[in-house]
């Protein structure tokens, strides 16, 4: 049995990693890529997000969303993934065009036509906020949101706030007042999924998707000795192995202004919201799982 998934998404090296994996899986079933302005400009990760959607011979629909974030000024993280968002690897210039469909008509559109489908975010929420605000209707259709962003443990924008979450605190904060079921896989559990520098050597000596990979790979500007985060591919890998994790339920609220802005905020001990949770917080991995699995799904791909 197939998950249908959607992804929102900007590419970036560990969204295009994200991709790859959601792409070929068999258990999953990805029906649209959407992308938003978040590592890099939007312009740059709808073409991202059509180089890999193309690598892959694949006809999945891919549509360009927000530009900027609802109300605070956009900021890129062009630092950790280059100019390009996905530097390293030589695409071509051949690799299609977006549909002529905005993200947000595209989410609506595509999520209505199915009877449940997940969304799994690895970018800024932007293009959910507008699309949960422009048509509620689609909240009943979506059986969750497995969403990459957060932390319970310190932030990599600021002491407090995770990118994602710190690129658009408004839309973090609709999308988490929304009542649709969430999962936060956050950096308590992506910032301890490494890829460590046996993992990353051995992409490179297995195939073509591990040499594209290998390249993206080790052109991306974060990590250090132990290895490098792969942030965004932990939502696949929740998707199809939720019992590498340990989670928690709690009630998870966003900061949208001060020296705070863009912290995730939780309940931990359940003490201020009469016991009620909007999200089931990830909180620990199995870190030499994921590198296994992370193999093992590359080396099935031609």
């Amino acid at each position: 049995m197939t998950t249908k998934i959607i992804m929102d998404t900007d590419p970036g090296i560990d969204d295009a990693a994200a991709l790859t994996m959601a792409i070929n899986d068999p258990s999953i079933d990805l029906k649209l890529v959407t992308a938003v302005a978040g590592n890099v400009t939007v312009d740059k990760t709808t073409a991202n997000a059509l180089k890999i959607v193309h690598f892959f011979g694949k006809d999945i629909p891919v549509a360009a969303g927000a530009e900027q974030p609802l109300i605070k000024p956009f900021e890129d993280a062009a630092r950790i993934h280059g100019e390009s968002g996905m530097p390293g690897y030589d695409f071509g210039t051949d690799y299609g065009q977006p549909i002529k469909q905005t993200a947000v008509e595209a989410l609506h559109d595509a999520i209505m036509a199915e009877d449940e489908v997940t969304l799994v975010p690895t970018g800024s929420y932007t293009n959910i906020a507008l699309l949960l605000s422009e048509y509620p209707e689609v909240k009943s259709h979506i059986k969750r949101i497995v969403a990459m962003g957060g932390s319970m443990s310190g932030g990599n924008m600021t002491s407090v706030a995770e990118f994602n979450v710190f690129t658009d605190p408004d839309a973090a904060r609709i999308m988490y007042n929304s009542g649709i079921p969430i999962v936060m896989v956050g950096l308590d559990v992506t910032l301890k999924a490494l890829l460590t520098k046996d993992t990353i050597e051995k992409l490179g000596q297995m195939n073509k998707t591990g040499e594209m990979l290998h390249a993206l790979i080790t052109h991306y500007n974060d990590g250090s000795d132990e290895g490098r985060p792969m942030h965004d591919v932990n939502t696949i890998f929740y998707l199809l192995h939720p019992e590498a994790f340990t989670t928690k339920k709690m009630w998870v609220d966003v900061q949208t202004e001060g020296p705070a802005i863009g912290a995730t905020v939780g309940d931990v001990r359940a003490a201020y919201h009469d016991g009620k949770t909007n999200a089931e917080v990830c909180l620990d991995i199995d870190a030499d799982y994921f590198n296994k699995w992370f193999l093992d799904e590359v080396s099935k791909m031609n």
